[in-house]
C-alpha cells in the first residue's frame, strides 16, 4: 500500500489520525475513506460542504435573488417589506424607537416591582421577578363546567366525518397522478386512513370487511395514492381556515399571533431520520414535531426534524412556508428558539419574534449611540451596535429578505449557511447587527410590560395544552413513531395535527351552541370567561376502540347533533 503522503488531512482530529495514519506514517485507505464518509455526514448538514445539485444539501446563497431578477423585484420588495433603499434612511427610525425604548423602561424603572439590578461576582446583574399565577375566578370554572357538560360525546370517527360534513377537507385528497377522479366513498376511506396514522395504530382497526370504502386493500390504496404532503398541507389549510371564521376563533384571537414549539417523538425503528437525545428519547433516538399553534389554537404548519431544536433555525421557515389564509406578524418561542441572528431575519421581514426568556439575567443590552443617557439602564447598555456592517451590507440584507419572501431560499437553509458552523459570514453578522436593535427593543419591552410577558406565557401554554391533546389522540404503540423514512414521518405526524385541527374545529363549534343555550336560559356569561375558554378538552370524545365509520342521520342532512342535557 503506497503512503498517500499528499492526502489532506485539514481538519483531522488527534484521535482520527492515530487511526488514520500508522507508525510508518503511511496512511490507510479503509480508514482514510471512512474518515472522509464522516467528514462529510459532519459537514453536509451545517452546509460547510455542498452538494449539487441538492435541494437538501446544495449552496442556499445560490438561490438568492441576484443580477436583472433581483433589479426586477427589488422596488416591490422595498414597499412589502416597507423598507428605504438607502441604508441611512432606513436606519434612523430603528436608532429612533431604540432610544425610545430605553427611555420608557428607564422611566418606568423606579414603579416597576418586577425588575431590579443586583451586584454579582463585582458586575450589575439584572433580576426579574416571575409572573404571579392567575387565579380561574368561580365565573369561569362555572362556565367551563356547564360547557363541557353540554358537549355531545362522540367517537373520534364521527366526528371527522362531521368535520368532513362541514368543511369538504377530505376531498382535497386527490390521487397522485390520476387528478380530481374521484372513487365512490373517497371521503370515508380518507377519513380511516387519517385516523389510523393520527391514532398510530395502522390499519387494522379501521378495516370493515363488507363495506367497500373500509375494505383492507381500498385502505392501502388510498394510503398510497392520495395522503401525502401536498394534500395533507391542502387540507389543513381548509379546517384551518374554516375554523378561522368561527365567531368563538375570533374571540381567542385574530390569528396575528403564534406560537412555535417541538412535540419529541422517539423512533425505535433503524433510521437515518432521527437523532438522540437522553433527556426525551432515553437511549434511543427520535424526532421533533416542530409545530405552529396560532392564537385561535389551530395548527397551521410543522416540521419534522431530526432528533431535538438546538437553537432557532427552523423557526422562520415554518413562518415563511405555511399555506393558510392567517397571516401572524408575532412569533412566540421557548428559550431555546432565538439569536441575533433570527432577531435580524425577523426585523427585516416584518415579523415580531418574542420569545420566552428563562434567565433574562444573562441577556446582554446594546445601544447605538454610545452618548445617550438612560438613566439606570447605562449600567446595562454597555454593548455597542456596530451599525456599519448594517450600513455596508444593507442592500445583501434587502436581497435576503426578498428572496425569503419569493420562497426563492430555503430558510432553514440559508440560515445555515449565514452561521457558518458557528462562525457567521459577514453579512451573517450585518444581520446579527441589525437583530441587536430588535432583541434589545424586545428586551426592554418584555421588561417593562408585564402584561406582554403574561400574553406571551399564555400562548405558549396554548400550544403546549395541543401537545397533550395530540399525544392523547397518538396512543397506538407507546406513543412511538415506527416510520424509517422522512417522507413517511412526515406525513403520519401532519396526518396527527389535521385530526387535532379537526377535533379543535368541532369543539369550538358546539362549545358555541352551549353558550347560546346557556345564554337562552338567563345565565349570565362575561365575555372575558369566554374568551378563555378552550377547544383542547378530549374527555368526551371517545379515540379507544374498533372503530366505526357511520354518522347519525341528522349529520348526514346536514344539521348538528343535540346537546346533552344541562346539568344546573
Amino acid at each position: 500500500m503506497r503512503s498517500w503522503p499528499e492526502a489532506p488531512m485539514t481538519g483531522m482530529t488527534t484521535t482520527w489520525r492515530a487511526v488514520v495514519v500508522g507508525e510508518n506514517g503511511r496512511v490507510s485507505k479503509k480508514a482514510y475513506t471512512f474518515w472522509v464518509m464522516f467528514r462529510m455526514l459532519e459537514l453536509m448538514p451545517s452546509h460547510d460542504l455542498y452538494v449539487t445539485p441538492s435541494e437538501r444539501y446544495g449552496d442556499p446563497r445560490s438561490q438568492l435573488l441576484q443580477g436583472a431578477a433581483w433589479e426586477a423585484v427589488r422596488p416591490q420588495i422595498l414597499r412589502t417589506l416597507n423598507w428605504a433603499a438607502d441604508a441611512e434612511s432606513a436606519l434612523g427610525p430603528l436608532r429612533e424607537a431604540l432610544d425610545t425604548a430605553y427611555q420608557t423602561t428607564a422611566a418606568h424603572w423606579d414603579t416597576n416591582p418586577a425588575v431590579r439590578l443586583e451586584a454579582f461576582a463585582g458586575k450589575d446583574r439584572l433580576v426579574l421577578s416571575p409572573l404571579d399565577r392567575l387565579e380561574d375566578p368561580v365565573s369561569l370554572r362555572r362556565l367551563r363546567s356547564r360547557v363541557a357538560s353540554l358537549l355531545p360525546r362522540p367517537t373520534l370517527p364521527d366526528l371527522l366525518l362531521e368535520v368532513h360534513h362541514w368543511t369538504g377537507f377530505a376531498d382535497a385528497f386527490t390521487h397522485v397522478s390520476q387528478g380530481g377522479e374521484r372513487v365512490k366513498d373517497l371521503a370515508l376511506s380518507v377519513c380511516a386512513v387519517l385516523l389510523a396514522q393520527a391514532c398510530n395504530i395502522g390499519l387494522d382497526p379501521v378495516v370493515h370487511a363488507g363495506i367497500p370504502a373500509l375494505e383492507y386493500d381500498r385502505l392501502t390504496w388510498v394510503a398510497q395514492n392520495y395522503v401525502r404532503a401536498e394534500t395533507l398541507a391542502t387540507a389543513n389549510t381548509l379546517l384551518v381556515d374554516y375554523h378561522a371564521q368561527r365567531p368563538l376563533a375570533q374571540i381567542w384571537g385574530q390569528g396575528e399571533v403564534a406560537s412555535a414549539d417541538g412535540l419529541c417523538f422517539v423512533v425505535p425503528v433503524r433510521t437515518l431520520h432521527a437523532g438522540a437525545n437522553p433527556k426525551y428519547f432515553g437511549a434511543g433516538r427520535g424526532v421533533t414535531y416542530y409545530n405552529f399553534t396560532s392564537d385561535q389554537f389551530s395548527g397551521f404548519n410543522a416540521l419534522v426534524i431530526a432528533g431535538t431544536l438546538r437553537d432557532s433555525l427552523n423557526v422562520l421557515e415554518g413562518v415563511l412556508d405555511q399555506q393558510t389564509g392567517l397571516h401572524p406578524h408575532e412569533i412566540m418561542t421557548d428559550t431555546a428558539g432565538y439569536s441575533d441572528l433570527i432577531f435580524g431575519l425577523f426585523g427585516l421581514l416584518g415579523y415580531q419574534f418574542s420569545p420566552r426568556l428563562a434567565d433574562i439575567g444573562e441577556a446582554r443590552f446594546w445601544r447605538i449611540d454610545a452618548e445617550a443617557d438612560y438613566g439606570v439602564l447605562n449600567r446595562l447598555a454597555r454593548q455597542r451596535i456596530r451599525a456599519d456592517l448594517i450600513l455596508r451590507h444593507w442592500d445583501d440584507m434587502l436581497r435576503v429578505s426578498g428572496s425569503l419572501k419569493w420562497g426563492t431560499v430555503n430558510a432553514t437553509a440559508l440560515i445555515q449557511a449565514l452561521q457558518h458552523g458557528g462562525r457567521p459570514t459577514l453579512l451573517g453578522r450585518a444581520i446579527g447587527e441589525l437583530g441587536r436593535i430588535y432583541k434589545t427593543r424586545y428586551l426592554l419591552a418584555y421588561l417593562d410590560d408585564e402584561t406582554y410577558r403574561r400574553r406571551i406565557l399564555t400562548q405558549l401554554n396554548r400550544g403546549e395544552a395541543r401537545h397533550s391533546l395530540a399525544r392523547a389522540v397518538f396512543y397506538g404503540k407507546r406513543g412511538e413513531l415506527h416510520q424509517a423514512y422522512r417522507e413517511g414521518q412526515e406525513d403520519q405526524l401532519n396526518a396527527l395535527g389535521l385530526v387535532v385541527n379537526a377535533i379543535v374545529l368541532w369543539n369550538a363549534r358546539y362549545m358555541e351552541q352551549a353558550l347560546a343555550l346557556i345564554r337562552q336560559r338567563g345565565t349570565t356569561v362575561l365575555d372575558d370567561d369566554v374568551a378563555r375558554l378552550s377547544p383542547l378538552g378530549h374527555d368526551h370524545i371517545t379515540m379507544l376502540g374498533h372503530y366505526s365509520f357511520e354518522v347519525p342521520e341528522v349529520v348526514a342532512q346536514g344539521h348538528l347533533r343535540p346537546l346533552s342535557s344541562l346539568d344546573d
